[in-house]
C-alpha cells in the first residue's frame, strides 16, 4: 500500500487553498508554497497534515499564509491539520497571526521527539528548514503504512542523497526527491517504510553507487533508477 496521486483532488484542494487566502488578503506572504502545499495535500488524499513552522517574527506572517492554504486542503480530504510549535513562546507568537486569519488546528508545543510521538500516520509532513530544530522534527515524524511526503521548503538548497538519508528516521528511507523553484526553494522527498529500496546506499560512501539520476527537463522532476 502506498500513497496514490489523484489530480483531480489537487486541482480542488489548489482551488480552495487560493480561496482561503483571498479571502484574508494574503496573496503575498508565501502564497506560492502556500498553494503548492495545499495541492499535494489533496493530490495525496493527505488524512494527517502535520506542519512544523519557522514562526518566529517576522516567519509567522508566511507561516500562517501556508497554515491557512493547508487547513483549506485538509477539510477538501477529510483529514486533520497539526501544527508543531517549539515552545509556549512560539505558539503564542504564531497564535496571533494564527488568530487573526482564524486558522483551525491541532496545536501541539514541544521538543521534536515528545511534540511528534502523538502524531503517528503522517501522510504530509511540512517543514520550514529555517526553523533550528527542522532536522530533529524531520527524524521524529512517523509516517503510516503508505509512506509520508515530506515538503521542505525555505532552505535554499538542494541536499544531497546522504544527507537525506541520514536525516530520517530508522525504518524509513527516501525513495525520491525534487527540488522545485518555488519560493526559496522546495524540496519534495517521497519517504518509504519498511523494506526497499532507497536514494542512498548506506554502506559506505567508498562502494560504488547503484542508482541513476535523471532529471526530467520539461517537469523538473528528478527520478532515481537501481542499477541491475
Amino acid at each position: 500500500m502506498k500513497l496514490v496521486w489523484c489530480p483531480e483532488m489537487a486541482s480542488k484542494a489548489y482551488i480552495d487553498g487560493v480561496r482561503a487566502l483571498a479571502d484574508h488578503d494574503m496573496a503575498a506572504a508565501g502564497a506560492d508554497v502556500a498553494e503548492l502545499v495545499s495541492a499535494m495535500a489533496g493530490g495525496w488524499n493527505a488524512r494527517l497534515v502535520v506542519e512544523a513552522p519557522d514562526s518566529t517574527a517576522p516567519a509567522a506572517a508566511a507561516a500562517t499564509t501556508t497554515g491557512l492554504a493547508l487547513a483549506a486542503a485538509t477539510r477538501r480530504t477529510g483529514g486533520r491539520y497539526a501544527l508543531v510549535l517549539p515552545d509556549r513562546d512560539a505558539a503564542a507568537a504564531y497564535g496571533a497571526e494564527a488568530g487573526a486569519a482564524s486558522v483551525t488546528a491541532q496545536v501541539v508545543v514541544g521538543e521534536a521527539d515528545e511534540a511528534m510521538a502523538g502524531l503517528h500516520g503522517v501522510d504530509l509532513l511540512v517543514v520550514d528548514a529555517r526553523r533550528r530544530d527542522a532536522a530533529a522534527v524531520l527524524r521524529a515524524a512517523r509516517p503510516g503504512a503508505r509512506g509520508m511526503v515530506v515538503v521542505r521548503h525555505g532552505g535554499g538548497r538542494q541536499r544531497a542523497a546522504k544527507d537525506l538519508a541520514a536525516s530520517m528516521a530508522d525504518g524509513t528511507r527516501v525513495v525520491r526527491s525534487v527540488y522545485l523553484p518555488v519560493g526559496k526553494g522546495v524540496e519534495v522527498l517521497h519517504v518509504g517504510v519498511g523494506k526497499g529500496p532507497s536514494m542512498q546506499n548506506r554502506r559506505g560512501s567508498g562502494s560504488t553507487s547503484r542508482w541513476i539520476r535523471h532529471v526530467d527537463h520539461d517537469t523538473g522532476e528528478e527520478h532515481v533508477f537501481r542499477r541491475q
